[in-house]
């Protein structure tokens, strides 16, 4: 991985948007912190368009698209999203409402069978905000033993079902969307070139469910504190972790694109 400092002012200058993880990258050890919001705002100044990119619940989503100064919020690892049009935050699926209930039914009888078969695992504090998919905690307020969070994994995949993790959760589900496949589904529908996206959106995350993004992406940033296994690391990675990773990468980018932050303005 390169060092943020090797991000050309041309890449950057190229680019139309960041989509951002929240865990770990955004947020501090759960928290929302004032390195976080500066990036957002060093970011929207560039002229950036600002995306959340989450595994987090449709229900953060939502709140996450009300409350900052974003163009919207995907969540549940790519499957449902809200956007800000004019001065409305309007809701998107990504399947139908009747293949949504089904996928539900179905969900619930595989999250009974692992529950069962996995006794160790805990449901997430989060679950019952979800409608894609069933997260367990596996490291928020939870250390699960990686003997269970193997076994889980296993049965899952055995029925059919899509797993993935990232740094606090296991997260089960039907549908096919990850990060990447999901976030360029909404923004087509939302009118950018499909042909484009992957290029003219950066993307910066810190764990495993992070890893479609840092395949498709070609500006890719990874904040300090990445974990987890990867068929291909993101191109940069920040010297600070979390949050204040977060603010360097909008530092850097800001720079790059010719935006003097106010850290650097005279005082």
């Amino acid at each position: 991985m390169l060092p943020l400092e090797a991000l050309t002012p041309e890449e950057a200058l190229d680019l139309r948007g960041l989509l951002f993880d929240l865990d770990d990258t955004f947020l501090e050890h759960g928290l929302l912190t004032c390195e976080a919001l500066t990036a957002l705002e060093l970011l929207k100044g560039a002229g950036l368009e600002l995306i959340a990119l989450t595994g987090r619940p449709i229900a953060w989503a939502q709140t996450l698209a009300h409350v900052l100064p974003v163009s919207g919020a995907i969540g549940e690892n790519g499957a449902v999203a809200f956007f800000r049009e004019g001065r409305r935050i309007v809701a998107r699926d990504s399947v139908s409402p009747l293949l949504r209930a089904e996928r539900r039914a179905r969900l619930q009888e595989l999250i009974a069978h692992v529950r069962t078969a996995v006794p160790g695992l805990v449901p997430a504090d989060d679950s019952g905000a979800r409608i894609s998919d069933f997260t367990f905690d596996i490291g928020e307020h939870e250390r699960a033993r990686e003997e269970d969070i193997a076994q889980a994994t296993r049965l899952a995949r055995e029925a059919g079902a899509r797993v993935t993790r990232s740094s606090v959760h296991l997260h089960l589900t039907w549908d096919r969307l990850d990060k990447a496949t999901g976030a360029v589904r909404f923004l087509a529908e939302r009118g950018h070139d499909s042909t484009e996206i992957l290029r003219r959106f950066a993307f910066i995350g810190d764990s495993e469910n992070d890893a479609p993004c840092f395949a498709a992406f070609r500006t890719t940033i990874g904040v300090q504190n990445l974990r987890g296994r990867f068929h291909l690391l993101p191109r940069f990675q920040t010297k600070l972790a979390q949050s204040h990773g977060f603010l360097e990468a909008a530092r850097r980018i800001s720079a790059a694109r010719n935006v003097i932050s106010p850290s650097s303005s005279p005082s």
